[in-house]
């Protein structure tokens, strides 16, 4: 199949028909506080809402999304139709053995249960090659002329090494796509790298504008009918790697309407800047032909290792000043650096982060985006544990809770004034391994080490690396909130103003949680571990395990 390999200063797409390693292990578990406005459910032993079924593999995610078996990767922009959120990603039912990828389809209300449905749009059916990462929007006014309201998705085929883009129109509500005609809408013009298009209405030009991924460039175009598209201009950079999977929006800073700045995403590599593959952003100005950043040095929407070729959008059923305000966002929790070595059997490629809502803040004097939980998950959270006042003495380790669930989110406020160098979550343990979520005080970075996994030491360097973000405590708290799922850990500071998303493989039984503080106490004003519901996705009879 066709995807993406990161090298260290470089990411491309190669042809993978290699077998996994295949490690069966039990995992561990789970929780968070509630924040919904219904009662939490309650935790008992017994409680079976809170346990995967038996037969499911070990690190099949409780509450991520994963296909049901075979390969994914890319997201796709979800689109809103009737209440009901069509969300499609690269799927590749012939790995490891074939090539090429398809769109997948699944559907959801709340973004966090979701339904298969299916194949949407099938690989190599049009002569022009496999179905790669692209975009759907609905063409409310007919500009392309195949009716109001058709759902239309343009997106990279590959033949041959040529990467060119491609129109598929649905008439029923983006379950099924057929090809348009007259393909490519967009022929490649003798670039190596061509691939990705996101498509927007641009209102204030009455026309439809794409972001396009071009090596070290990303390219704007823009087109009245979704067919014929004229190039305006390019932003380049040749520090970041090959760009993929950008992204173009506009929002709100603060809230405020009257104020607002576009956002340009993209999927790159931070080697250079000590960070590895994940989606970077800048803010600035789009004057209808060229975007203007506000600064040189990107930012990171992610911070972990795995957090890459995300999609953001807007709500349609909010008013104006509420969709410039904010966004969800999902990427895909993998890396091309060891994506085809997971210890998955029945599934392949990861899975999906947990959706969630962006705004855009003014953080230490800069606009930034911060990321939360969608609010659906709250409603998944079981009876909460609870600890508060908690000192940790130096050098020492404190057993905090047991989880018996499969997945469950922590919240943990960290007082700034603790004497201590470092505090250290440990995750996810067992007598052998554990995953570290911690806090450096000195240096104001927040964590992740995962070296003490049970893949550690057979995957590359990379993946042994901490990945770090730089925090500062505000009101004298540092707040941490981490979902943790069988195979993903994503930590959520102050409000979302760092996120650090990563893969993590535990031991069997592997459900220990303790805190170490190093250099000093560490204060613990709260600690609380709530157990999260399994969210299966409905399967259908073609796609059971």
């Amino acid at each position: 199949m066709n995807h993406r390999l990161i090298s260290p200063l470089t990411t491309g797409r190669r042809i993978v028909t290699c077998a996994l390693i295949v490690i069966c292990c039990c995992t561990a578990a789970l929780a968070v506080v509630s924040g919904s406005d219904t009662a939490p459910p309650s935790m008992s032993p017994e409680s079976s809402s809170f346990q995967r079924p038996a037969e499911w593999a070990a690190y099949r995610p409780a509450v991520h999304l994963t296909p049901a078996k075979h390969w994914m990767n890319d997201p796709q922009r979800p689109i809103l139709i009737d209440g009901v959120w069509h969300y499609y990603y690269l799927y590749n039912a012939d790995y490891p053995k074939g090539n090429g990828t398809e769109w997948y389809h699944a559907t959801s209300k709340d973004l966090v249960h979701w339904q298969d449905q299916g194949v949407a749009i099938d690989k190599y059916k049009n002569g022009l090659g496999d179905i790669e990462t692209g975009s759907a929007v609905i063409d409310v006014n007919n500009t392309a002329g195949f009716g109001a309201g058709a759902v239309i998705a343009i997106m990279t085929q590959q033949h041959e090494g040529v990467q060119r883009q491609s129109l598929f129109v649905s008439t029923d509500g983006g379950y099924r796509f057929k090809a348009y005609h007259g393909n490519p809408v967009m022929d490649n013009p003798g670039a190596r790298h061509w691939r990705d298009p996101k498509i927007i209405w641009d209102d204030a030009r009455n026309r439809w504008l794409m972001v396009l991924a071009e090596g070290h460039k990303i390219g704007f175009y823009t087109s009245p009918d979704l067919k014929h598209w004229v190039y305006q201009s390019g932003f380049e950079r040749n520090d970041l790697g090959i760009l993929e999977c950008p992204d173009l929006f506009l929002m709100s800073l603060d809230g405020d309407p009257a104020n607002t700045r576009w956002v340009l995403a993209t999927g790159a590599n931070g080697f250079e800047k000590g960070m590895t593959t994940g989606t970077l952003y800048w803010t600035g100005e789009w004057d209808g032909e060229q975007f203007t950043a506000d600064q040189n040095e990107p930012q990171w929407l992610d911070a972990g290792a795995d957090f890459y070729a995300a999609v953001t959008w807007e709500d349609p059923r909010q008013s104006d000043a509420e969709r410039l305000a904010s966004r969800y966002a999902i990427g895909w929790l993998n890396n091309w650096a060891y994506a085809t070595q997971l210890p998955t059997s029945d599934w392949h490629g990861g899975a999906n982060s947990v959706v969630r809502r962006i705004e855009l803040r003014t953080i230490d004097g800069n606009p930034r985006l911060v990321s939360r939980p969608v609010k659906a998950i709250d409603q998944l959270e079981g009876t909460a544990e609870k600890r508060t006042d908690l000192k940790v003495r130096d050098a020492s380790t404190l057993t905090l809770f047991h989880p018996t669930s499969d997945a469950y989110r922590l919240r943990v406020k960290l007082d700034e004034a603790s004497s201590a160098n470092e505090v250290r979550f440990r995750l996810m343990e067992s007598d052998e391994h554990a995953v570290i979520v911690g806090y450096n005080f000195d240096k104001g970075t927040v964590f992740v080490k995962r070296d003490k996994d049970t893949i550690a030491e057979s995957m590359p360097d990379i993946y042994r690396e901490a990945r770090h973000a730089k925090v500062s405590a505000r009101d004298g708290v540092v707040a941490l909130d981490i979902i943790v799922d069988t195979s993903s850990i994503e930590v959520f500071v102050n409000n979302g103003e760092a996120v650090l998303s990563n893969l993590v493989f535990p031991g069997p039984g592997a459900n220990e949680l303790s805190v170490e503080s190093v250099g000093g106490d560490v204060e613990l004003s709260t600690v609380a571990l709530s157990p999260l519901q399994v969210a299966p996705v409905q399967r259908t009879e073609d796609a059971e395990f």
